[in-house]
């Protein structure tokens, strides 16, 4: 389980957002977003670095 401290998320659209990016990469990924707390863990077979590349793409800044 990868967790990502995720910058901008207010809603459920955000969360949606995020979802679908990290399921481009892995359809099979498992998602769970945390609004209040701005953290996103992520269960998937992709690497670290390409969940936080798609999750960047999609609007949302990750913190190092």
């Amino acid at each position: 389980m990868m967790q990502f401290q995720v910058e901008g998320m207010s809603c459920n659209h955000c969360v949606g957002a995020i979802t679908r990016a990290v399921q481009a990469l892995d359809p099979g990924a498992s998602v769970n977003a945390d609004i209040a707390a701005q953290q996103v863990r992520v269960q998937t077979s992709a690497g670290e670095q390409a969940v936080r590349q798609a999750i960047e793409a999609a609007g949302y800044p990750v913190a190092a």
